[in-house]
């Protein structure tokens, strides 16, 4: 197999640590995009990754990191900035002339999303369609992992219940490291998937009070689902310092929430990938540590 490059922005988030050791495992090198030098960089720098540092922001820093690369993974965090680190992503990625960019969206992005981070998501989208580079959209649900965000972990530990204004919505939560597989494979694989946006889930689709049963019976113990309003949910996110921009996208997907825009099951990561998606019991049980600090 040819060994071949590739980039990895947020190399040492969620999706971004596992593409790189998927890819790297692969026999293919992967220059990881971070924004500063840290305990996880140096993690990914032995494990054979070349740490590249610098900002998606910088124009200059994009054109430099694309050099050489067969392909990129674009993901960026929720903040203000998003189209503007497109843009730059798009440019550099057409003087490269790679293969394939995979942008990292969301299921929420539209048009008229009330949410500021999900509108900046659908008009990345489109500044990547419109620029003509080769790419693919992916939007996954909530994550599995954010089950174990503070904000959402603090009350499951310390109370036994889950405490957020979801309603009677459902989702299939997706495990980072099922859509990591999935990116490095249409990373490494591009030609069927150009063009395409692929919807994100879990294998099992379910509600809050679902959820909860499905983590109690993995811990041993009784853990529920608490609703929450929208006013208890802002006061919650602030006591842990949240940006505003943070916090008006997560009131803005809790409503998104329960009118079902989460919903949905695994139709694509087993197809592509050969392998199907952690349900919530399996995610719990590899992360039992967490549930049970």
């Amino acid at each position: 197999m040819e060994q071949r490059k590739y980039l990895i922005t947020g190399a040492t988030g969620k999706t971004g640590v596992y593409t790189t050791r998927f890819l790297l495992k692969a026999g293919h090198a992967v220059r990881a995009f971070v924004h500063q030098e840290d305990e996880r960089s140096a993690a990914l720098r032995d494990e054979g990754a070349e740490i590249f540092v610098g900002d998606l922001l910088e124009h200059d820093d994009v054109i430099r990191a694309m050099e050489g690369v067969a392909g990129a993974y674009l993901c960026y965090p929720v903040r203000p900035g998003y189209i503007q680190a497109t843009s730059y992503f798009a440019d550099a990625a057409k003087r490269a002339g790679v293969e394939v960019v995979i942008e990292m969206s969301q299921i929420s992005a539209r048009d008229d999303s009330e949410s500021h981070a999900a509108r900046d998501h659908w008009i990345a989208e489109r500044v990547l369609d419109w620029s003509g580079v080769p790419a693919v959209h992916i939007r996954p649900t909530y994550f599995s992992e954010w089950l174990i965000f503070p904000w959402v972990l603090d009350p499951l530990v310390q109370e036994g219940k889950i405490t957020l204004p979801y309603g009677a919505g459902r989702h299939a939560p997706i495990a980072a490291e099922d859509q990591a597989r999935l990116i490095a494979n249409v990373l490494t694989e591009p030609p069927n998937h150009i063009g395409k946006t692929y919807s994100l889930f879990g294998p099992v689709e379910l509600n809050q009070q679902e959820i909860a049963e499905e983590i109690g019976k993995v811990l041993g113990r009784k853990i529920t689902y608490a609703p929450s309003t929208l006013e208890q949910y802002r006061e919650h996110l602030e006591k842990y310092n949240l940006p505003e921009f943070v916090v008006q996208h997560f009131l803005a997907t809790a409503v998104d929430y329960q009118n079902g825009i989460f919903s949905g099951t695994d139709g694509v990561i087993k197809e592509i990938t050969g392998r199907a998606p952690q349900t919530v019991a399996e995610f719990v049980q590899a992360n039992r540590e967490a549930f049970e600090a």
